[in-house]
């Protein structure tokens, strides 16, 4: 099953479907999942990750937030959906940072998905910056 098709599927996108917008909600989906998976992890570890678990649970509710706004195409909310991209990609980096602090698997495995995600959103908010040029 692949989010991009069902975004490319809906009937208000027809030819308007947005590859970087489509691999953005796809990654921050996957983002949430892990920052979240992360946080209860570090919440298993003997040390202090306090700081940690707060940041990947913000982070993983930036994403969640990101991916469901801008998977629904009716009435094309693009303004919202570009500042929920710069929100996701800021949550991301911040979470980066502390995850790739932590020497353990979980912590780096979630460091590598912010990155992924936080690029992806950076290029779709790109595409969606020129469209808007575009527009205008």
């Amino acid at each position: 099953m692949s989010i991009e098709k069902m975004i490319a599927e809906h009937p208000q996108v027809g030819g308007d479907y947005n590859p970087q917008l489509g691999q953005a909600v796809k990654h921050a989906m996957y983002c949430a999942a892990i920052c979240n998976s992360c946080a209860d992890a570090c919440s298993a570890e003997e040390m202090e990750m306090r700081r940690c678990i707060r940041l990947c649970l913000d982070c993983s509710d930036v994403c969640t937030a990101t991916y469901r706004v801008a998977s629904r195409r009716t009435d094309h909310n693009r303004q919202l959906i570009r500042s929920l991209l710069a929100t996701c990609i800021a949550a991301c980096e911040v979470c980066e940072a502390e995850c790739s602090q932590h020497d353990n698997a979980h912590c780096r495995r979630c460091a590598q998905m912010c990155r992924e995600c936080a690029e992806d959103c950076r290029k779709a908010l790109e595409t969606l910056n020129d469209e808007a040029h575009e527009a205008a």
